[in-house]
């Protein structure tokens, strides 16, 4: 799965000689928490968060007067707070390189350029959506987590264990396990019980280390 499949196209923006005031008020309107920034000329030139603008506003217990508020929120603008240096990626890179990106510099979303042009957004909400497809979390069926050993052929013991009994998978995911020698398999099953998967695989070199309807 590609970034340009899963992204925002045509996300809201502000420019960066907008107050931060009315940035803020764009976020609340749009129900989001994050606006690429453009120049006057279109051009992407930084990123600014919920959380940059409301770091920026005066606290409510400040005793300056509405007057005095309005006007300082004026003089302050987006540029003044945004993050000039954004990470970006293409729309063809994939989905979990983007992720991981975005896990290790703990950022909450990254503008999506064609040629320099932003065409789009990717959040961390786009990604946790992902997920709920990948592990089959809107889907009622049996969810099993294994322990099994880390060689060639593993994968097509188990799955073709399940297929035996009647079972349609759902869902698969591979997670690394507590030793390198082997892995933690969580499988989402339809189509068949606990007690028929269960005795599918008693013959086979797993753990079962949790089993339930969800």
């Amino acid at each position: 799965m590609l970034v340009g499949e899963r992204m925002t196209p045509r996300p809201i923006t502000v420019r960066n000689d907008e107050a931060i005031s009315d940035a803020l008020s764009l976020m609340r309107e749009e129900k989001v928490r994050h606006l690429p920034v453009l120049d006057k000329s279109g051009k992407l030139v930084g990123i600014v968060s919920e959380k940059d603008l409301l770091y920026a506003s005066p606290s409510p217990a400040t005793a300056l007067s509405i007057h005095e508020l309005t006007f300082l929120l004026s003089k302050i603008k987006v540029q003044d707070v945004m993050t000039e240096k954004v990470i970006t990626a293409e729309e063809d890179v994939p989905l979990e390189q983007v992720a991981r990106i975005m896990a290790d510099n703990k950022i909450g979303c990254v503008p999506v350029v064609r040629d320099g042009d932003l065409v789009g957004i990717i959040t961390e909400t786009d990604v946790f959506k992902v997920l709920l497809e990948m592990m089959g979390a809107r889907d009622h069926g049996v969810r099993l987590t294994l322990n099994v050993p880390w060689r060639v052929g593993m994968l097509a013991e188990v799955t073709r264990a399940i297929a035996s009994v009647g079972g349609d998978i759902l869902a698969l995911g591979t997670f690394k396990g507590d030793d390198p020698a082997h892995a933690i398999l969580t499988i989402k099953v339809q189509y068949v019980s606990q007690e028929a998967v269960l005795g599918a695989l008693k013959d086979i070199e797993v753990q079962v280390r949790d089993v339930k309807e969800a």
